[in-house]
């Protein structure tokens, strides 16, 4: 089984999360992408947040329960940091083949998230593009700490395959959606 692991608020979940999970799968010949809904993300003010039912039930709204599942696995492993999701993750299920997915945005923050180096080696992973952060996350620190690690798009099929350290980036058809901009716009949402 190879599953894409995406992580995020989901603050709200939107169609650019979904075309996101779709790439990959179809991509990285994957057999389920799951959205981990986060309890809560260190590195965001959780007062700007929506309790995590919300946010849930709208990951949940953009999945079909069965190649796309929204799940949230980090609050039943009592986890709060990528590095011991993964790891637990990794544990529980020991004959899964998973590999981290991340939007571009993420790679450029990447150095600021705990144990970064450890979430590298724990498994490969697969950047996907985002409007405005592409240039900049590829030129970053973590893509430069990590570039003798970074395979060509064209070997997509075996990321979950291959050793860590292992990533790449995905270039793709680019979504515009963002929850920030959702947020403002609707007024709602938290």
């Amino acid at each position: 089984m190879r599953v894409g692991l995406l992580g995020g608020s989901f603050n709200p979940a939107h169609d650019g999360h979904r075309h996101v999970a779709d790439l990959a799968r179809r991509h990285l010949r994957l057999d389920e992408v799951w959205l981990l809904v986060s309890p809560g993300n260190p590195l965001k003010d959780g007062a700007a947040m929506a309790p995590l039912s919300k946010r849930l039930a709208s990951a949940r709204r953009l999945v079909d329960g069965r190649r796309l599942i929204a799940t949230d696995i980090e609050r039943h492993l009592g986890t709060r940091y990528t590095i011991d999701t993964l790891r637990a993750l990794r544990r529980r299920f020991p004959r899964t083949r998973f590999v981290w997915l991340m939007g571009a945005d993420n790679l450029a923050q990447l150095p600021r998230w705990r144990r970064w180096h450890a979430i590298a080696a724990t498994m490969g992973f697969a950047v996907l593009p985002r409007p405005s952060y592409n240039r900049c996350a590829l030129a970053g620190q973590a893509a430069r700490r990590l570039r003798h690690a970074r395979h060509p798009a064209r070997a997509a099929t075996v990321l979950a395959r291959l050793a860590p350290p292992a990533w790449m980036f995905l270039p793709a058809l680019q979504h515009p959606a963002s929850a920030t901009a959702l947020r403002a716009t609707t007024g709602e949402w938290t």
